[in-house]
């Protein structure tokens, strides 16, 4: 049975109001991953897919972890860098640039990932699968003023 819930969230996802409570989500989701171990994200309570994207910081060479929503391909995960339409890209794609090596926790299952950006044609085509999939990100897109990266990070 579908969450009824994930079409409403995509309803929402188009609200400039929502790009405005960004702080709000980003630190209850980080408290709800915390809580749960990995395995609940307000995403998912949603009943849209959510991740936890592991990179290795390209400057610290520490973990860097964060909770995305992501586009199912086949075994394959597509993340976009919309960074809730902000000008500047979000960390993770500069971490994931300098080392595509990553892990992605799904309900608190960890997998090694390799990550690939797109571009060209490639991009162009997905860019039109994700704005089926999550309509606000044209919003983004157009509020940074900037290309939003897309990444396909694949199993290893």
């Amino acid at each position: 049975m579908r969450n009824p819930l994930a079409s409403l969230a995509r309803r929402l996802g188009t609200q400039p109001r929502v790009m405005a409570a960004a702080r709000v989500i980003i630190a209850t989701d980080r408290r709800l991953d915390r809580w749960s171990g990995g395995r609940v994200s307000l995403v998912g309570l949603a009943g849209l897919p959510s991740l936890r994207l592991t990179t290795t910081g390209r400057r610290s060479g520490l973990p860097r972890s964060t909770n995305l929503l992501y586009f199912p391909q086949g075994r394959d995960f597509v993340l976009t860098g919309s960074n809730w339409g902000r000008p500047r890209h979000p960390a993770w794609t500069y971490n994931l640039r300098a080392t595509p090596d990553a892990t992605v926790a799904l309900r608190g299952r960890e997998v090694a990932v390799k990550a690939r950006e797109l571009d060209g044609e490639e991009y162009d085509r997905m860019w039109a699968e994700l704005l089926e999939f999550w309509p606000g990100y044209a919003m983004e897109r157009s509020a940074a003023g900037r290309v939003l990266p897309i990444f396909v990070l694949t199993r290893q």
